[in-house]
């Protein structure tokens, strides 16, 4: 009795759009309570739900990359869609689970700098994960 190898395809293509999705409405909620007037009553929440869709993002990233590297059976790298797909995966991946880790560890404690730091490293992952989507759907009307 063996599993079905069309399985990692399947896994891989639901669990992708999570991480995609948290990545970029993270940067974008975190981005819009970064730049909110500190007065405004609704910047802690837009930060708090940032921060979880951040956090929840970078969780889901490991089914994707798992199942991925099942999929490829353990290509890292690779050739034509399948190279362009993992240079921007592997960045993403591990910014975006940097981001989430650095999340939950300092919360709200973050000082401004460092705070703004955080928001361009999210922006810069949101293009990231924006262009592995781009080149695995490539993959798939290619093949």
């Amino acid at each position: 009795m063996s599993i079905d190898p069309a399985i990692w395809a399947k896994l891989h293509g639901a669990s992708t759009h999570f991480p995609v999705a948290l990545a970029m409405t993270g940067a974008a909620l975190e981005a819009a309570g970064f730049w909110a007037p500190e007065a405004w009553p609704q910047k802690a929440r837009l930060q708090a739900a940032g921060g979880y869709s951040v956090m929840l993002g970078a969780l889901g990233t490991f089914p994707a990359v798992l199942s991925g590297l099942f999929l490829t059976r353990g290509e890292a790298l690779g050739h034509d869609e399948l190279l362009f797909h993992h240079l921007f995966v592997w960045p993403a991946f591990t910014v975006l689970v940097g981001l989430g880790v650095w999340r939950a560890l300092v919360g709200e404690a973050a000082s401004p700098r460092s705070f703004a730091v955080y928001v361009v490293l999210q922006a810069l992952t949101a293009g990231l994960m924006a262009g592995a989507g781009y080149w695995g759907g490539e993959l798939i009307l290619n093949s």
